[in-house]
């Protein structure tokens, strides 16, 4: 029996279909209570304001967020008791809202993008005192991935090199917590970020616009560290979005746009570093009890096949009413 809500953070790494001769395994951060990565991050900053002094019960917690770190953060301020404001672009989808305000927090929008909703949310901590936890600078956001999502993506491989790591960037604290502990094991990993092709701020050094709801802030983040990148890779919205129905579509799985921008570059890494010499196995018939082992997981023969590792951040569930899905 789990002691509280809070206990049940994590989530399964699932083989994807891939390209002949290599392996692409995504980590489905929709199993987290809040439904996304973030769930990790508001959770440990919450804990590091808390053994900074910063924060005990009662207290005011403000925070810009384009929606996921903002419902992480709400989860965690209902279960720990703090008052919750988020300050949230008007742009982002009305079920962000909407789970929002579920779990008790107050939601502020602004007109503009997430410059803009940092600057308010400045404006509320100066004005009322209320401790802003600073996603997009406050390490104990990457430490989160460094000490949970890292060494889930360690245990689940079994033993199993990662040849690369792609990961869809806004903070950048998924990329770089978790890329920071992979290394330690694996020293060749291949790291790559992804950004929207139409806000490229890594790749150009110049920010766009771009429709992207929690990836590409237009700025790179303090949070970031750089010289973990191999290579950057820039997704289209459009490609992104095709991805998302064909997961939900064809292997049952439903995910948002950052997650359908990851999988459409994991797919380009995966074709450049396959093997199909080796002969790896395919995608097994998941209604075959045959194709599988006797404990229920996959048969031998992938451990010569490079591996892939790519986060999906969030659910589906949370763009319905843009469209997304038709």
């Amino acid at each position: 029996m789990k002691g509280s809500i809070l206990e049940t953070v994590g989530s399964p790494l699932v083989r994807v279909s891939s390209p002949e001769g290599a392996t692409i395994a995504a980590k489905l951060e929709a199993f987290n209570p809040g439904g996304s990565a973030k769930d990790r991050a508001a959770m440990t900053m919450i804990e590091a304001a808390e053994r900074d002094g910063l924060l005990s019960p009662g207290d005011a917690v403000v925070e810009p967020t384009s929606g996921n770190t903002g419902i992480g953060l709400a989860i965690v301020c209902a279960a720990r008791d703090y008052d919750l404001t988020i300050v949230m672009p008007a742009s982002k989808s009305e079920e962000r809202r909407r789970l929002l305000r579920a779990y008790g927090a107050e939601i502020e929008l602004v007109e503009g993008e997430m410059e803009d909703a940092r600057a308010r949310a400045d404006r509320i901590a100066e004005e009322t005192g209320a401790v802003q936890l600073g996603q997009f600078e406050n390490p104990a956001n990457a430490e989160a991935h460094y000490r949970t999502t890292a060494p889930e993506i360690l245990e689940e491989v079994e033993g199993r090199t990662v040849d690369a790591l792609v990961v869809s960037v806004g903070t950048g604290g998924t990329i770089t917590g978790t890329a920071t502990r992979l290394r330690e094991e694996f020293p060749e990993v291949e790291v790559i970020a992804v950004e929207p092709a139409e806000n490229a701020v890594l790749s150009t050094g110049t920010p766009g616009k771009d429709e992207y709801q929690g990836m590409g802030p237009g700025f790179v983040s303090d949070l970031l560290d750089v010289d973990l990148l191999d290579d950057v890779e820039t997704v289209e919205l459009a490609d992104a979005e095709g991805e998302c129905r064909r997961l939900a579509r064809e292997e049952g799985i439903l995910v948002g746009q950052s997650s359908g921008a990851a999988s459409v570059a994991a797919h380009r890494v995966a074709e450049r570093l396959a093997q199909p010499e080796l002969n790896c196995p395919e995608m097994p018939d998941l209604s075959d009890v045959s194709s599988l082992s006797a404990d229920g997981g996959l048969e031998d023969g992938y451990d010569d096949c490079p591996l892939v590792v790519t986060v999906f951040p969030d659910s589906g569930e949370r763009y319905l009413s843009t469209g997304l899905f038709g």
